[in-house]
């Protein structure tokens, strides 16, 4: 997406090789737990492999949680969608959330992508 790719410059990265992988609950659980050693389902997982200030990774995100969520918070599927794509993204660029005050940052930084991509929170 094109604000996604100028984010990304903006904060002196250059965008290389994303994939997003939309998947399923079931299958982003064995990814965590393989991968990550966790034993529990969540709405993204990140792999990074980027060299110096290149993005590239792969991004896999559970669509079932994502429609979850959307429903949860009120918004539209598209809007939870991108922001889901965004967090993902902004792992990759080094932000972490394992704090409340990580998860605060990288959730501003969610909120001010999804101004510039149009989407505001409440849509349906």
């Amino acid at each position: 997406m094109k604000v996604f790719n100028e984010v990304i410059r903006e904060n002196n990265f250059v965008p290389g090789d994303l994939s997003f992988i939309l998947t399923t609950d079931e299958k982003i659980k064995e990814i965590n737990k393989e991968f990550l050693k966790h034993d529990y389902f969540t709405d993204v997982i990140t792999f990074g492999n980027g060299e110096d200030k290149v993005l590239n990774g792969e991004i896999y995100i559970s669509l079932d949680t994502v429609k979850i969520n959307a429903m949860n918070y009120n918004v539209s599927l598209r809007t939870e969608l991108l922001r889901v794509m965004a967090h993902g993204l902004i792992h990759l660029m080094g932000y972490d959330d394992a704090t409340r005050e990580q998860r605060e940052e990288m959730r501003h930084i969610e909120d001010i992508w999804l101004r510039r991509l149009g989407e505001e929170e409440g849509d349906v």
